[in-house]
């Protein structure tokens, strides 16, 4: 057992030299590294959020837990919010803090899953998230699909911003003022995705089942749901190489060496310490969805 710091506190952690990623060797310390050195540019991305965690106590290849209720050892200091569920309640954490950060990593959390409603507005997201998932492991088609659905986004007024998901895709990610119920987020969602989908039929699809896609991109607008999460900025990947999501400019898409795995636990932290955000901007660009919808509305009318 070893003791480290984070923040203000104290964590001790247990079992850092396991092997997580068995094919490369990076163990449970690696990761609890990895989280305590990224927590300053991670934790505004968690903050407020309620939490479902995904924890591995063997390695990437075992099942692992998605988990939503805090499990009952966690330390008072760790905040928490509960929030309605059919049938009752359910306790969710939220990391407001880098020991949070580093106390979930010593739990076994690899990949936290966030709300897209920060405290106190759990009903009214401030993001809408469309997750472009490609029909095989194709970078090419997520990039094409990626800036297509941005040029949409520019007819209508909304602000794009861009991270790699550490799996197969990007999420382009428009941000909200947190006015507007989820329910309409999504609809407004659908019906923007709905439009890339009928200007791309032959690349572009919305079908849920993928036996009916038939070689085509995914636009999964399903985040913008209620009780739905999406992987946070810099979380971690149960993948081999240990890719994080990574926030990028929309330059950076054109560089055809770039895919969703490209930033890993090895390289992220040296990268956005010698770079500017490229979400820095994201708050300010902030606003309704109700004039880009009357657009939308003017261009298929």
């Amino acid at each position: 057992m070893s003791e480290v710091t984070a923040g203000r506190r104290v964590i001790k952690t247990s079992h850092e030299d396991r092997i997580l990623f068995p094919r490369d060797g990076i163990t449970k310390g690696d990761v609890i590294e990895y989280y305590r050195q990224i927590a300053p540019a991670m934790v505004p991305h968690l903050k407020g959020r309620r939490l479902t965690i995904q924890r591995y106590h063997g390695t990437i290849d075992d099942p692992g837990i998605f988990q939503k209720e805090i499990p009952e050892h966690f330390p008072d200091w760790v905040h928490r919010v509960t929030v309605p569920k059919h049938g009752g309640t359910v306790t969710h954490v939220v990391c407001d803090d880098a020991a949070t950060l580093v106390y979930l990593a010593n739990q076994g959390c690899l990949t936290p899953h966030v709300s897209l409603a920060r405290l106190p507005k759990l009903d009214c997201p401030d993001q809408l998230v469309f997750d472009l998932d490609p029909a095989e492991d194709d970078f090419e088609q997520v990039r094409k699909a990626a800036f297509a659905l941005k040029d949409l986004l520019d007819e209508i007024r909304l602000a794009a911003f861009l991270k790699t998901t550490g799996s197969r895709g990007v999420h382009v990610v428009v941000p909200l003022n947190g006015k507007m119920e989820f329910e309409k987020v999504r609809a407004i969602a659908r019906k923007i995705a709905g439009t890339l989908v009928h200007r791309y039929p032959a690349e572009l699809t919305m079908e849920q089942l993928k036996a009916s896609r038939q070689g085509r991109l995914f636009i999964d607008t399903n985040r913008n749901g209620t009780a739905q999460t999406a992987v946070p900025a810099f979380a971690v990947r149960a993948r081999d190489g240990a890719p994080v999501s990574m926030p990028i400019d929309w330059s950076e898409l054109k560089d055809p060496k770039l895919n969703a795995r490209s930033f890993t636990i090895t390289n992220a932290v040296p990268r956005i310490s010698d770079r500017k955000d490229p979400w820095a901007g994201m708050a300010r660009a902030a606003k309704s969805l109700a004039a880009s919808v009357r657009r939308l509305e003017d261009q298929t009318a």
